[in-house]
């Protein structure tokens, strides 16, 4: 593994971490912001992520390809539940609806990570590309997958000021999900 990856990494992750932080932050779950993907910086997650680091995609795709498996993102789709795979029991029947504060940093996540990895590229219409080629290829809950995808819809036609404020997401959960509480 090369030293420079090691670093390059880190800078990457500190990156990432920080939008999530503000975009959190902009729909009031400072406390997501700030504990999103604190794993990442454990030596399971984090030696691995900087062996297969590229900087334009994410390392575990990578990893996966060349190995067949990655056990970063078994630790880390394990620990945080902001991805949907946590919420997946394949010996279950029903796959939980993710919580509020789960899907918002879902979302928060997905946002920073496309604007982390297209720099100068973003545009829009790139969470919604890219959450309709890879993101909703997971079984999980429908409404939950229905929330996601309609905040990329709206992030490519609005922007994403649009989206990031609590009243946004609280409305756009509530109508999407029929929960008569987003509780953050």
């Amino acid at each position: 593994m090369k030293l420079r990856n090691i670093f390059k990494h880190f800078g990457l992750v500190v990156r990432h971490k920080h939008r999530v932080f503000i975009n959190c932050a902009k729909c009031g779950l400072i406390w997501r912001g700030i504990v999103h993907d604190l794993s990442k910086f454990t030596p399971t997650e984090f030696f691995e992520s900087a062996k297969f680091y590229q900087g334009n995609r994410s390392p575990i795709g990578v990893c996966r390809r060349t190995k067949g498996v990655s056990y970063a993102w078994l630790h880390h789709k394990g620990r945080n539940k902001h991805h949907i795979e946590y919420w997946l029991d394949g010996d279950c029947e029903v796959t939980p609806l993710m919580p509020y504060k789960y899907a918002v940093e879902c979302v928060c996540d997905k946002l920073a990570a496309t604007r982390t990895y297209h720099g100068k590229s973003y545009a829009p219409e790139k969470p919604l590309e890219h959450w309709l080629r890879y993101g909703n290829k997971v079984d999980g809950n429908p409404k939950t997958m229905a929330f996601i995808e309609r905040v990329f819809l709206d992030v490519k036609e609005h922007g994403e000021e649009y989206v990031l404020s609590g009243k946004y997401m609280k409305r756009v959960y509530r109508e999407v999900t029929d929960e008569s509480e987003a509780e953050a």
